[in-house]
């Protein structure tokens, strides 16, 4: 397994100009949340994206050289410490992390959060990202190395804890595909992580689906109905559609059932949240920045 510590990686100075907004944290981040009430499912959630986030800015920073990184705010800003990252071997990209919170823990504070990122447009690790999207699509997630390596790194931290109900999984769009196989081989273990999944509407199209397969002849669900409405206000027409057959998150969920033949409508139960505020398009609606945002206008049901 190829776990590393944040290592210098020189002298260089990074060029803010050509850095989107949405990396610096001082820019974008929550900075709202100067105090984080551990068992509010709005601060929780957002602090688990943020860490997500985190993921994707240290896998940026790595490929640009950035000194100084533009990383580490999105987790020091909560008090956490990056314990390790996660590498893949193919390409020595970073596609996780694992965070060890500073302080001390009560009940319901994370002593670990466990984090993974989706897929990256930009830099030298898109190629083996795509690469690891189409085998995923076409076997599964649990047969590639990547998974392999996140679950070794789950199962470390797991076994060094006495308490296993504070350490956290955390992903957004193929990330979030990982932490729930990870999540699901774990409960199937008998240890139950508490898991923040951040996919956009492809996931709630999963759940849709997932609701009506487990009851042959549901009542109408205004909730998801209100799911559905919004996947055709940002004009992508058939994205229920996409999502079951081609988006990232939508295909992942679709082939973690192939881990152990067990449909996803099987899984015991889902936590659903819809951001009701209107999106410009796709991307912006299955995009990570959404869920630390305070104004957003959100509604949550649990489903089993």
């Amino acid at each position: 397994m190829s776990l590393s510590k944040i290592e210098n990686q020189g002298s260089t100075t990074t060029n803010f100009d050509a850095i989107s907004d949405r990396e610096i944290f001082e820019l974008s981040g929550p900075l709202h949340l100067t105090t984080i009430d551990w068992t509010n499912p709005d601060h929780r959630r957002s602090v688990a994206a943020c860490l997500v986030q985190g993921v994707y800015i240290i896998e940026r920073d790595r490929q640009e050289n950035r000194q100084p990184p533009l990383a580490p705010p999105w987790w020091q800003f909560f008090n956490f410490d990056l314990h390790s990252q996660l590498i893949d071997d193919a390409d020595s990209c970073i596609f996780g992390a694992i965070y060890k919170f500073k302080n001390p823990i009560s009940e319901s504070t994370p002593s670990y959060i466990i984090a993974f990122r989706g897929t990256l447009t930009k830099g030298n690790s898109f190629s083996r990202d795509l690469e690891l999207d189409i085998h995923i699509i076409k076997n599964g997630l649990h047969q590639t190395s990547r998974f392999e390596i996140a679950m070794q790194a789950v199962k470390n931290i797991v076994s060094g804890q006495t308490s296993k109900s504070n350490i956290w999984l955390t992903g957004h769009s193929l990330g979030s595909a990982m932490a729930l196989l990870a999540g699901k081989k774990m409960a199937k273990s008998g240890i139950l992580l508490d898991s923040f999944l951040t996919a956009g509407l492809a996931v709630a199209a999963q759940i849709r689906n997932a609701n009506q397969q487990r009851n042959s002849n549901p009542p109408e669900d205004s909730f998801l109905a209100l799911a559905g409405k919004k996947m055709e206000e940002i004009g992508a027409g058939g994205i229920e559609k996409l999502a079951t057959q081609h988006s990232i998150s939508g295909a992942f969920l679709n082939a973690i059932g192939k881990e152990s033949h067990e449909p996803l409508h099987l899984l015991p139960s889902a936590n659903l949240t819809i951001n009701l505020t209107p999106a410009v398009d796709f991307k912006e609606a299955h995009g990570i920045h959404q869920w630390w945002i305070s104004n957003q206008k959100l509604e949550t049901r649990v489903y089993s």
